[in-house]
């Protein structure tokens, strides 16, 4: 090889893909998961400019069209009270998604923080903690969650606290699971020996290699909010009227469905993509963040 090919070699090395470039390439693979981020992209559009582009508010009443289909002054139809449903399917599709989102949140970081600190303490500590999420997680949760729901007349910020306050536990121990491992490391037998405390080792050491968990975790649990939200509101412990949700768009369609049947067609067809769109992207998150996955293809 001649002197001027070793130089242009040697001056061109061949450029390496940072961490996350590899992460955003593998799941773009996944046709299937981008395909979920597609939708839940366009449904957060229409959550935030749906209400711009109807001239009906969700709690207005149309008294000259009650019980009236889709059309061109009603695209969604109208139920039986005169209230534009494609209003109230926007309305109820951007509360539930600030609850989903607020709740998975506030949950991924609870369980994260109380699993990891759980597994650095260990011994009696992790005993301790282990013992009161094992106590949380056979305690009847939908119960109780339907009995706070339903004290606070039906309040969606109390309702992302109640969803919240029960929502952890399970999270909690596929943490602590994961960090048990963790704290066996050199880095964090090095922050012990420095005295470093606790709480600083668990946030700065610990919660970062979990990054990934975290980030599936986050997403599976805003379909698992959706859901609970929404069987909530179904049965009459959530969303009070004149606020909506999905969830109870669908409780009041069901009554109506045989007469009315668009009241619960379109709010039933939001709430499909919605948690098909999430699941989707879990999944194509799951696959991307895992080295070993191969569906994401090679990194």
């Amino acid at each position: 090889m001649s002197e001027t090919a070793t130089e242009t070699i040697t001056a061109a090395p061949r450029k390496r893909n940072s961490r996350a470039g590899l992460y955003v390439k593998r799941f773009c693979r996944n046709k299937p998961a981008l395909g979920g981020l597609v939708i839940l992209l366009l449904l957060v559009i229409m959550a935030v400019f749906g209400p711009l582009i109807t001239e009906w508010d969700y709690e207005e009443l149309d008294f000259f069209s009650l019980s009236q289909g889709p059309s061109g002054t009603h695209w969604f139809g109208t139920n039986e009270l005169g209230r534009d449903v494609f209003a109230m399917t926007v309305h109820g599709l951007g509360r539930s998604l600030i609850i989903a989102i607020s709740v998975s949140f506030m949950t991924v970081l609870i369980a994260c923080f109380l699993g990891a600190l759980a597994a650095f303490l260990g011994r009696t500590p992790e005993k301790i903690i282990l013992g009161i999420i094992n106590f949380l997680l056979v305690c009847p949760s939908f119960l109780l969650m339907a009995m706070i729901a339903q004290a606070t007349g039906g309040n969606w910020v109390w309702l992302i606290f109640v969803l919240t306050l029960f929502g952890w536990m399970s999270m909690a121990r596929v943490f602590w699971q994961l960090s048990t491992s963790i704290r066996e490391r050199e880095f964090i037998s090095a922050a012990r020996y420095m005295g470093i405390n606790g709480p600083t080792v668990v946030f700065r050491h610990m919660v970062p290699n979990l990054g990934s968990l975290l980030v599936v975790q986050f997403t599976l649990g805003i379909v698992s909010t959706v859901m609970s939200e929404t069987g909530l509101s179904y049965l009459g412990f959530g969303i009070k009227v004149p606020d909506v949700s999905l969830g109870s768009l669908l409780m009041d369609g069901q009554a109506v469905l045989a007469t009315v049947p668009w009241t619960f067609f379109f709010p039933a067809g939001t709430l499909t993509l919605l948690t098909i769109s999430v699941a989707l992207m879990a999944d194509g998150l799951r696959d991307a963040l895992d080295p070993n996955s191969a569906a994401g293809g090679k990194a």
